[in-house]
């Protein structure tokens, strides 16, 4: 997965997993899809990366301890609790916290997980709706919050789901690509997440994504279904064409 361009799919648990690699996704996303991340059972966590690495071990296995972490102690075993489960990438939501308290929460939970996994790679995930940036300032102050924890890099999504609305509701292209020129300068990873269609897509890998988070893209069109229909895999596999040749 290193350097190139990598499309994730959220799933709920190991069929779908298999779907989303059968399509070419490089990372399957363990979750719940009834809120922002999603929270999964540890257990569920651990069935997928048993299952991909028997069909396909090439695929990373991530998944989040959810959006707001207010309690420091429950975040960091958490943490702990879903990189023993397997995960490889681990997101933490920071949602409802201005910069220095999300500083404070988010390196004492990448301090935790590379305490027994030196090699897991952690990601805050902060929220472009205009309700989440009265407390954080997403473009001007998540690559000084990447600095200061030492993360991996930096998940942008949306907050709320049911609204209609994703991420380019919120942002510019132009204002996402600044973004990520300024994570890449300092060696981080930029990931963007938010109901993206397959039509945003071409746009957002040009601005210099390094992966792009989909669901309900990913799903079967089943009325009423939403994010909870069945992730496809000849669905997954049209949105991994348009990711440029180069970062395949």
């Amino acid at each position: 997965m290193a350097g190139k361009q990598s499309l994730l799919v959220s799933i709920r648990g190991p069929i779908e997993a298999i779907a989303a690699a059968n399509g070419g996704a490089l990372i399957a996303d363990v979750e719940f899809p009834a809120s922002a991340l999603g929270t999964p059972y540890p257990l569920n966590v651990a069935a997928v990366c048993d299952r991909l690495k028997r069909k396909h071990p090439r695929v990373a296995v991530s998944t989040n301890i959810g959006e707001t972490q207010h309690e420091r102690a429950n975040a960091c075993q958490a943490a702990l609790g879903i990189a023993t489960a397997g995960a490889e990438l681990i997101k933490f939501g920071l949602a409802e916290l201005p910069l220095k308290a999300a500083a404070y929460q988010g390196r004492e939970i990448i301090r935790t997980v590379r305490k027994w996994y030196p090699k897991k790679k952690l990601y805050p995930a902060v929220f472009v709706d205009a309700d989440m940036q009265r407390y954080f300032d997403v473009f001007g102050e998540s690559p000084v919050l990447a600095k200061q924890i030492d993360a991996d890099g930096v998940l942008i999504d949306t907050f709320e789901k049911g609204t209609g609305k994703g991420l380019l509701d919120y942002a510019s292209v132009k204002e996402i690509a600044a973004w990520i020129r300024k994570l890449h300068t300092m060696k981080k990873e930029a990931w963007l997440a938010g109901s993206i269609t397959k039509e945003e897509l071409p746009e957002l890998w040009a601005a210099g994504a390094d992966v792009i988070c989909v669901r309900g893209a990913a799903c079967e069109k089943q009325a009423g279904a939403g994010r909870f229909g069945a992730v496809n895999a000849r669905i997954v596999k049209e949105l991994v064409a348009t990711i440029p040749t180069a970062g395949r």
